[in-house]
């Protein structure tokens, strides 16, 4: 999947297309999506990796969500009936579903690719679940910026001289902890929100 989306550049316009369709049909594969976000940074940049990355994921998270309310209720709830935590999330998503989903966007305590499935087994409306998504944003932002920052080393790495000074890495690496430390912040706050319901 790697190796398509790297290769994605060469469609041309169609790249976002193909990209957002790449990372839907990896989110429904349950494909772990951290690090298709950072190839979309490194390839398209900080502000279009987070907008096709968080495209993808709430294209493919739809997808999986109606599966697993639709198609794979059974499969799935078999699979919870393991998992002694979700009868909690589903009593708490019941009460306050667009909340709790959206907590559960931010913290990562079930994961995220299957979480899709699971919500769809609970009485979550699809609009609430898709409103919900804004909650995968700061972790697309962290994703993207580290892809971007991987991307833009592997470039310099490959070159002869170094174009850019002590300041332009001083701010890449501020920027890469400002993100860092507002996720695990935002991280933090959801779990205990989340510990309280």
């Amino acid at each position: 999947m790697l190796g398509l989306i790297a290769d994605v550049q060469r469609w041309g316009i169609a790249a976002p297309v193909v990209f957002v369709l790449l990372y839907a049909l990896s989110v429904v594969a349950l494909i772990p999506a951290s690090v298709l976000t950072m190839a979309g940074g490194a390839v398209f940049g900080l502000a279009r990796g987070v907008a096709f990355s968080f495209g993808g994921a709430v294209l493919g998270s739809t997808v999986a969500f109606l599966l697993g309310r639709y198609v794979m209720r059974r499969v799935v709830e078999r699979r919870l009936l393991t998992m002694p935590r979700y009868a909690a999330i589903d009593r708490a998503v019941s009460a306050r579903g667009r909340r709790i989903v959206f907590l559960l966007r931010l913290s990562p305590i079930v994961p995220f690719n299957f979480l899709n499935y699971a919500l769809g087994v609970t009485r979550v409306s699809v609009g609430d679940f898709v409103i919900a998504s804004a909650g995968m944003l700061p972790g697309a932002a962290m994703y993207a910026y580290t892809g971007k920052v991987a991307g833009e080393a592997l470039v310099l790495a490959g070159q002869a001289e170094l174009p850019r000074n002590a300041s332009y890495y001083a701010i890449l690496v501020a920027g890469l902890a400002a993100t860092l430390a507002a996720t695990a912040m935002l991280t933090r706050t959801a779990r205990r929100a989340l510990r309280d319901v």
